[in-house]
């Protein structure tokens, strides 16, 4: 059985010297977070890669610019 094509994300995590941790996306512009533990700062990054990429998506429509689904596959 073969894996679903599931997009992958690099994120840049830096521990903060007051405790916690903050991250930043580079396959999504704009996507940064941050969180008191790693699974916290995780969570909120996905949020913040949803977010950006739900403005981009709205201001295409708005714009009235084609959007095209581009398929990832994964190796």
């Amino acid at each position: 059985m073969t894996a679903p094509n599931i997009p992958k994300y690099h994120i840049i995590v830096n521990e903060s010297h007051d405790g916690g941790y903050s991250g930043q996306c580079l396959e999504v512009a704009g996507a940064i977070s941050d969180g008191e533990t790693i699974d916290e700062l995780l969570k909120n990054i996905m949020e913040a890669i949803d977010l950006v990429q739900e403005s981009i998506v709205e201001r295409a429509k708005a714009n009235q610019e084609r959007i095209i689904d581009l398929p990832i596959e994964v190796h």
